[in-house]
């Protein structure tokens, strides 16, 4: 396992890429675009909603997207942030994320766990994913 605390510029093309689609991730929730946010995954991933739904395959995870990304009920901002990379293998990546929705009124933080896979041309995919929410001291 390569940790990414300390930089490789073996993997410095592969880090630039897992922020992508962080950053991707963010702009689809920030516009509510289920289509931009489902075009990151794997066929056959798996995601685990911060309310414990877990959701087999991209049609699961598209069902319960379509139903509520769109209809999603925030007033600010939300925010992703990549805080640590572990590269399992060179195309096996545990990326942990810093999430943060922004109101006027309220903050709350979500820790999500990404891992990712890199497909044979070369894009890094969603392939199982846990988003955690964090509970406030």
């Amino acid at each position: 396992m390569v940790d990414m605390t300390t930089e490789s510029t073996a993997y410095a093309a592969d880090i630039e890429a897992v922020e992508q689609v962080v950053a991707t991730v963010e702009h689809s929730q920030q516009h509510k675009d289920p289509d931009e946010f489902l075009a990151l995954f794997h066929p056959d991933a798996v995601w685990t909603t911060a309310h414990g739904k877990v959701l087999i395959g991209l049609d699961a995870i598209a069902e319960f997207t379509r139903k509520v990304l769109p209809a999603a009920n925030w007033d600010g901002k939300v925010s992703y942030e990549v805080a640590h990379v572990l590269f399992i293998r060179p195309d096996v990546a545990a990326v942990k994320v810093r999430q943060r929705y922004l109101s006027p009124d309220a903050e709350s933080e979500g820790a999500p766990l990404y891992v990712m896979t890199k497909q044979d041309d070369g894009r890094w995919l969603l392939t199982a994913c846990q988003n955690t929410g964090v509970v406030a001291d």
